[in-house]
């Protein structure tokens, strides 16, 4: 019972951070491959204050302004590249963030990372169990995707799909596609930084090497599997993925083999990341009107 209950935390933690991904790379066409340092900062901010004794949901606030607020400095000069460039530099920050939480010991103890990550206290109550926990991260994922789901089917939803259908056509009906690139990164950074949070009073302990890009090659391949674009691609994809995920850890294998199962797990993701690009780009779920 504690496997399925923690099975599903898990989802739908990986549903709110790939929705964040899903609103940038596939309403808005920005691939981001540092998307995974907006999580980390959403963690670690939480983490220090909380075991700092400030209260949860000011923490909260402070990491999601965090998060938003790196995205929106990373926008500006890194949004006015272009394809692989705009990756690479996506990728570059990722990095960096990461080499902070690294060297940056005396706040957050580098390699050894931050253990005793209080669970989360919202409104005087208390988060502690699994079947609390699950009621939470229920409860967020819900509230993110209604939240994205009014701002995809607003005008600004249809602004972000111009962009990315057509620049030129969205130039020529007056749209700034670069302030609407903007918007779309910073949302996206904001709700990285929540699942991050989530994340980190989950596992209560965190550290540099859980913010590496296999954490956006996974979270990537959720959006894709589950497919881009699509309002209920995020959390198929990562039922399917983290279920995969989550349950090889729990597999009681021979202590010789264990050292196997990182690298499969990660040749596995990407060789199931090449095959959907080439034949099944829309993944699992198709867009509305993709493909006429």
């Amino acid at each position: 019972m504690d496997l399925f209950l923690h099975l599903w935390v898990m989802i739908f933690i990986y549903t709110i951070f790939a929705m964040s991904l899903n609103l940038e790379m596939g309403y808005t066409g920005l691939f981001n491959f540092g998307h995974v340092a907006f999580f980390g900062i959403g963690a670690y901010v939480s983490a220090l204050l909380t075991l700092h004794q400030v209260p949860f949901e000011f923490a909260l606030v402070a990491a999601l302004l965090a998060a938003g607020l790196l995205g929106f400095l990373l926008s500006i000069p890194s949004l006015r590249l272009r394809g692989d460039t705009f990756g690479i530099a996506t990728l570059g920050f990722g990095e960096i963030i990461r080499m902070v939480f690294q060297n940056e010991v005396w706040l957050t103890k580098g390699p050894m990372g931050l253990p005793g990550i209080p669970k989360p206290v919202l409104f005087s109550y208390r988060f502690a169990t699994l079947p609390q926990y699950l009621l939470l991260t229920l409860g967020f994922s819900v509230l993110t995707f209604l939240v994205l789901r009014i701002i995809i089917r607003s005008p600004l939803g249809r602004a972000f799909k111009a962009v990315r259908e057509d620049e030129v056509a969205a130039v020529a009906l007056g749209k700034n596609i670069f302030h609407f690139r903007i918007k779309s990164f910073v949302i996206g950074s904001v709700l990285a930084g929540l699942a991050g949070t989530l994340w980190g009073h989950y596992t209560t302990f965190i550290s540099p090497g859980d913010f590496t890009l296999l954490e956006t090659i996974l979270v990537l391949l959720i959006v894709v599997l589950g497919g881009k674009g699509t309002e209920l691609g995020p959390l198929v994809g990562a039922v399917v993925l983290i279920f995969f995920q989550e349950s090889l850890r729990f597999l009681r294998l021979p202590a010789e083999w264990s050292r196997y199962l990182a690298p499969l797990q990660q040749m596995i993701f990407g060789s199931l990341l090449i095959f959907l690009m080439i034949y099944r780009p829309e993944g699992l779920l198709r867009e509305k009107g993709a493909g006429r």
